[in-house]
């Protein structure tokens, strides 16, 4: 009964783990947005797999669940969580990284651009404004 769920869940765990060590040794993975969109799909199996099981067995179909699969799921749900908090961090760490760097560009070409507009007010007065300089990004990353 609960054989597809604790596949889903396993190879997700698996397939995050594998992530998890390819973005820890490098920042660059060109496969990267082929792993998003597999555990995307592994997701939604899970979400379907539990609603499947709901609809069958509304009332409550853990409870249906023999003691062997029960051990089993829950294996496989300690498994994925753990894999998924260290996905998390490892992900999370990567944004913020990513993040910083596009501001560091951005200041540099900025300071190197000179881009700030100052204008005279009617009064005399002068404002100056930074204008963000233009970026090119590398959508292939």
């Amino acid at each position: 009964m609960t054989a597809h769920l604790i596949d889903a869940m396993v190879s997700l765990a698996t397939l995050m783990e594998e992530e998890s060590e390819k973005l820890s040794r490098s920042p660059y993975l060109p496969e990267l947005g082929e792993i998003a969109g597999a555990k995307l799909r592994l997701a939604g199996r899970i979400e379907a797999e539990v609603a499947r099981m709901k609809r069958e067995k509304p009332d409550d179909w853990l409870e249906n669940v023999d003691v062997e699969e029960r051990e089993q799921l829950a294996d496989a749900s300690r498994s994925l969580r753990d894999a998924s908090e260290i996905n998390a961090r490892i992900l999370s760490r990567q944004i913020d990284l990513s993040a910083e760097m596009m501001a560091a560009i951005a200041a540099e070409a900025q300071r190197l651009t000179g881009s700030r507009s100052i204008s005279y007010g009617a009064c005399g007065g002068i404002a100056g404004v930074d204008v963000s300089a233009p970026i090119s990004i590398n959508t292939r990353l």
